[in-house]
Parts: structure tokens; sequence; C-alpha cells
């Protein structure tokens, strides 16, 4: 089908100096004809922050967020509530000679703002922008000008964007410290090899190649890229290292999960490892949380009588909720109880779950159990009957129940498990507790198969 040319009207209907009309124009139309005013619980300038944070994900460049800046501050409070339109009516030229550009600079990102869906016009016959104030209330009586009302109704949506930002910058960060992680095993290796037998500069060349610095206008998919070139170096250069001592050595390879073949698999709850993958850690203030979790947790028979040895890392992943798994990082490599420990604690801001609560609930059940607990929280917001309302003081109560050795978490695991209709993975990666072989044994030839 050809391309449609564009339109040629009538020269009766062509007018200087007016706006086209246009679905977008309509729909903006609308939302100020409905404005009602913001929630009380936001102001304008909460709506500024969010457009600062989303930026170009949510389609605001600097310039854009400049200019909509120094309108935001000619409007004022009593302009956001019901029954008034907060609308800039200074004039082209003044704004044009506040900012230090053109004229035509400034309506060119007052375009781009319409597009996005962050402001429109109140347009007066002849264009001009210009309005009056009540001297005593404050109020506008009219102005013609810029309109912000658009901006309140994006609320939503820049929030989303958001959200998606900060889980793609949670995803190249993690990408970022997993290459720091990488970079210095390799340099150890290197050194090792150097220092034994001089063939460490056989291998400089291939690393000299990988170790540039990384700049955050790489791409996500760049870094992983990098990632898998560096993972690929250090396998190669452990087999180097392995072929001399006939076995791999043990210190540098404790960052590895376990595997899902071994018998009576218990996942690791402390830290306690000689070398940790950075992508597991987080900065925290000299008196933070962490230090109450980097020794292994202080009450074993806590993290034994939950149950938690019987539940396995397949199982936890098939009880996660969708939001519980966004957390988990993308990687192509198989899942380990850091990466599980790790969205736990990416998710634990957003259920309002305190630091001083997670960090003891790593004290009592280490942080794998602390995650699991949380993870369980997550559900529970989920439930159709009796859906848990505050995951806060849930969580505290699993942690608390926990201390007094009252707390079963894999009952719970099982559970959500058969809801799902896959009670068959209940037994497939790790061995069952002996008082549940007896009601789950019917249902299988081999309930206690690993």
């Amino acid at each position: 089908m050809p391309t449609p040319s564009i339109i040629e009207y009538p020269a009766e209907l062509r007018r200087g100096g007016g706006r086209p009309a246009s679905p977008a124009s309509r729909q903006a139309f609308a939302q100020c004809e409905d404005f009602t005013g913001l929630d009380v619980s936001v102001n304008r300038y909460d709506l500024l922050l969010l457009v600062k944070r989303a930026g170009k994900a949510a389609g605001f460049t600097p310039r854009m967020i400049q200019l909509l800046d120094y309108y935001l501050a000619f409007t004022r409070d009593c302009d956001w509530e019901e029954g008034s339109r907060p609308i800039v009516f200074q004039s082209l030229a003044k704004t044009a000679l506040d900012l230090g550009v053109t004229e035509r600079q400034i309506q060119n990102l007052e375009q781009q703002l319409f597009k996005v869906g962050a402001i429109t016009w109140n347009d007066s016959g002849n264009h001009r922008r210009f309005g009056h104030r009540d001297p005593q209330s404050g109020r506008l009586q009219f102005a013609y000008g810029v309109d912000l009302t658009p901006l309140a109704y994006l609320k939503e949506e820049l929030e989303t964007k958001l959200q998606e930002k900060q889980l793609f910058d949670q995803a190249w960060l993690a990408a970022k410290r997993q290459i720091s992680f990488e970079r210095r095993q390799i340099c150890a290796l290197l050194l090792e090899l150097q220092t034994r037998n001089g063939e460490g500069s056989r291998w400089e060349a291939d690393y000299a190649a990988l170790a540039g610095r990384i700049r955050t206008y790489q791409s996500l998919a760049a870094l992983r890229a990098l990632l898998a070139q560096h993972q690929a170096l250090r396998s190669v250069l452990l087999a180097a290292v392995g072929a001399e001592e006939g076995t791999l050595p043990a210190k540098l390879v404790t960052h590895r999960p376990s595997s899902r073949d071994a018998k009576n698999f218990v996942p690791n709850n402390s830290s306690t490892q000689e070398l940790t993958d950075k992508s597991v850690c987080r900065p925290t203030a000299k008196t933070g949380f962490q230090e109450s979790v980097v020794e292994p947790a202080e009450e074993e028979g806590a993290a034994s009588a939950s149950g938690l040895p019987h539940v396995s890392l397949a199982q936890v992943l098939h009880v996660a909720s969708d939001r519980f798994r966004a957390a988990l990082p993308y990687e192509p490599r198989p899942l380990n109880w850091s990466d599980v420990i790790d969205a736990a604690w990416c998710l634990r801001s957003t259920l309002g779950i305190s630091q001083a609560s997670w960090g003891e609930g790593c004290h009592i059940l280490g942080r794998a159990g602390a995650a699991l607990c949380l993870l369980l929280t997550d559900r529970a917001l989920d439930r159709p009957d009796n859906p848990v309302l505050k995951p806060a003081a849930y969580f505290r109560a699993l942690v608390k129940r926990a201390g007094k050795h009252e707390l079963r978490l894999h009952n719970s695991v099982y559970g959500l498990l058969e809801q799902a209709g896959r009670a068959e993975e209940i037994f497939a990666c790790a061995p069952a507790p002996e008082h549940l072989v007896g009601k789950y044994a019917p249902r299988w030839t081999n309930p206690q198969r690993v």
C-alpha cells in the first residue's frame, strides 16, 4: 500500500500561528478539564523528583528537566488544588533570556515535553502568554501559557519507569561487580603461575585485552559478554594451575554453588568462605547490620529446627513469586543461594522490612533462612484467603517463632508446592524429613530420591 502523502489543506483553512489538533492534544485537554488536584500526600516537587530519577528511561533529557524545573517554580500550591490549574504565563522571550537560549530552543523543548505527556498549552487567541493572580488569595484568575496539569497524570507511569530503571541498574552493577571479582581471581592466578614457572606471561596479553575500564555508557549486554570472556579466561587459568598441582586449589572454588546432585545438601547459611563474590555484598555504615551477619548464625539449632536443611534451591525457586523472581539475576549460569539472598535483600525495602529485622533474622537463621522467611512473607501477600497486610510484622513473627524453635520452613514450602501442583518437587533435590515420608510416599515410587 503506498505511503499517503502530506495532506494539503485549502488556503481558507490554513491559519498562521495555530497548533494542529491531534489525539494527544485532545487527551491533554480532557485531563485538564477533569483535574481535581494532587493527592494530599503528593506535591509538585515529588513529581519533579520522579522525573529526575526516571530521566531518559521515561523520555526526559537533561534540558527538558531543566525547563520543567524552571516552570514548576512559577506555580504555587494553590495552582495544584481542585478548581485551579498550574499554568505558567511568562513570555517565551523572558524564559529564553533566563535560560540563556533562543526562543526556538524553548519551543522545541516544550514540544518534547508535550510528546512525553508532561505539559500542554492553554492558548489565547493571538497565542500571547499572560495572566493575573488574585492579590489576596494568590489564585489564578485567568492565565494563558504552558499548562503543567498533564504532569500530575504521569505519576504512575513514572513510578513504573523508575522501577524498571532501578532493576536495570541493579543488573548492570551486579555484572560490573562480578567482572571485578573475576579480575581479582585472574590476577591472583597469573601471579601464581608467574612466580612458580614464569608461564603466567602466556596469558598476560589475553587479560590485557579484557582489562579496560568499565564505563557507564556500556550496555548490559556488552557487560555480560565481557563477564563471559573473563570467566572463560579464569577457567583456562584454573585448568593450568590444576594441571600442575593435580587438583584445583580448594580456596579458588569455594564461591561456587554446591552440586545439586549432592546428598544431604544443606544451603550455606553464612558468608564464611575465604573468597566471596562481590555481587552479594552490600555497602554499609561502620555499624551497619552486615556486621551482625558475617558470622555464622548464633543459634545453629534454630536453623536446623526450622527444617531449612530439608529445603532445596530448586524448591525455593518453584515457590517464589514473580515479584521475587524479577529480583534474581539474569546470568548465563545456574542460580545459587547467594542469588536468592541478594534478591531477598533487594525486595526487603519494598516490603517495608527494616534492616534491624533482617539482621535479627540472619542472626537467628542465617542469611539463607532469613531470605526464605522473606520469600514466604512475599508469597503471603498474594494469598487469596486472609492475605498479609503488614509484611514487616509477619516477617518479625516468623523470626520470633524461629528463635523459639517453633518455625517449620520446610512445611510452608511443601505446602506451597502442593498448592501449585508441583508436589513432585518436594523430594526432587533434598531428602525428606522422616515424619513426612509417610504423608507423601504413596504418590512416588521413591520418595527418598536425591
